[in-house]
């Protein structure tokens, strides 16, 4: 049987309405790989072409970000909810992105991806004016990853019954109001 996952997708920054839901067909019937190192080889070598691609440099891998975003998706996965967390602004704030889709059905590129296509839509104008389509959620979590200043990445994932959720969290945070991703 295939499965038909939901995903849900969230931006950090500027408030934002919620995201629409999303019924995508599958192109495998198992589950897909799990396991940190995949995570992490993963999400840092489709962030970093995506920074390739408008010549910003690598991110490095960070440890205390990545228990961060571990902390933060297991509360969402315990509580069932779809939110990003309530930081502290200044120059402790972590830049956040937020993916969410069915339980085991998507592949850590996949999820990543559906990030970094927002492209097509993106503009580098000043936050939150980032989108072609007006919306900002439409293309700031592509914009947190290329954002100029963000240097470090950590992520996690944490599932419950019926959903996984992935957390990224960036060093110096992106999506800064006001500002351009790139220079």
């Amino acid at each position: 049987m295939l499965l038909l996952p939901l995903l849900l997708l969230a931006a950090c920054s500027p408030p934002q309405e919620a995201p629409d839901r999303v019924i995508e067909p599958r192109r495998f019937e198992a589950n897909a790989p799990r396991g940190d190192d995949r995570l992490r080889d993963a999400m840092l070598d489709l962030h970093n072409d995506a920074r390739a691609a408008v010549r910003m440099p690598p991110l490095a891998w960070d440890e205390g970000l990545a228990r961060d975003a571990e902390r933060y998706a297991r509360d969402l996965a315990r509580r069932g909810v779809f939110e990003h967390s309530k930081q502290p602004g200044g120059p402790t704030a972590q830049g956040e992105n937020l993916w969410t889709g069915t339980r085991g059905a998507y592949r850590y590129e996949e999820m990543a991806r559906h990030w970094i296509d927002e492209r097509r839509v993106f503009v580098n104008a000043p936050i939150p004016n980032v989108s072609r389509t007006g919306r900002f959620v439409d293309a700031g979590h592509y914009s947190q990853i290329v954002w100029s200043t963000t240097t470090r990445i950590g992520c996690a994932l944490a599932s419950n019954q019926r959903d996984d959720y992935l957390v990224c969290r960036y060093s110096p945070a992106g999506n800064v109001w006001g500002q351009r991703a790139l220079p």
